[in-house]
């Protein structure tokens, strides 16, 4: 079964796991009814909580659940989500990549799931039982060259591979609010001027957002938590439309805007 989309979610902290009264909560338990309901032969998630100097997939026959935090309530530390691994796609995610002119994947072998990757699936596939592979981002590098990853992976969707990129659309953590602040104007105008250029197409401009987005060392001073968009919105090809499938707020600068891409028919 192809599929004709690929997601950009926002995941905000891990707290989202354990909190409920996190607004995209139930955004994300609404997933199977609301959002998309065709079931993946096989997920691949591009996570802000990977970060590696070359494009990494994790080969394992099942995932661990990676606790990459800390200081957290210790309820957080007691789930366990543990979905088959998928080997075989990041094989296929590795091979993809290298004709695309990427001369070096790496392969690892005993990496799990992170945050960016377990928190939204326990809500969204609860019964844990499609295989999940991760992708690495390299924030050393620039929003086209995640586009590109992207564009390289495009022929998984025909597989029915599923790809979420999981990061945040807006994610400053130095200048978190009280809970209940008013979200501050550069975090509101960054979100808006990126739900603007998505719906309008302009792919260009998002991955050049560093000179055409209003504020951007503010909205993402460390560009880990952007690029998986740019993976996501490259995979899903240059003529696709962009949604909004949701959008909320927490502690003031973390924004939970997640976006649909769809190729059209």
């Amino acid at each position: 079964m192809a599929l004709m989309e690929t997601f950009y979610l926002s995941h905000g902290a891990p707290t989202l796991a354990i909190d409920e009264t996190v607004p995209a909560r139930k955004f994300f338990q609404s997933w199977q009814q609301s959002v998309f309901k065709e079931k993946p032969s096989s997920i691949l998630v591009i996570s802000a909580h990977w970060e590696t100097a070359q494009p990494t997939v994790n080969v394992v026959d099942r995932n661990d659940t990676i606790y990459d935090f800390y200081g957290f309530p210790k309820p957080l530390y007691q789930i366990k989500y543990t979905p088959p691994g998928a080997p075989k796609l990041a094989r296929r995610v590795k091979e993809l990549l290298m004709a695309s002119g990427i001369d070096h994947v790496d392969e690892d072998k005993k990496r799990g799931l992170d945050h960016g990757a377990w928190v939204p699936l326990m809500f969204m596939y609860p019964e844990a039982d499609i295989p999940v592979c991760q992708l690495s981002v390299q924030s050393d590098r620039d929003g086209t060259h995640h586009y590109n990853m992207g564009k390289a992976l495009a022929p998984l969707r025909e597989e029915g591979v599923l790809i979420l990129g999981s990061g945040s659309a807006v994610h400053n953590l130095g200048s978190r609010l009280p809970y209940g602040s008013p979200v501050p104007s550069w975090a509101l105008e960054f979100d808006n001027w990126l739900k603007d250029a998505l719906i309008e197409g302009r792919y260009e401009d998002v991955n050049h957002y560093e000179s055409k987005a209003p504020h951007p060392k503010m909205a993402h001073p460390w560009p880990d938590h952007f690029y998986p968009l740019h993976v996501a919105m490259g995979a899903a090809g240059e003529d696709s439309k962009a949604k909004l499938v949701h959008s909320s707020w927490t502690d003031g600068t973390l924004s939970y805007a997640s976006y649909q891409f769809t190729e059209p028919k």
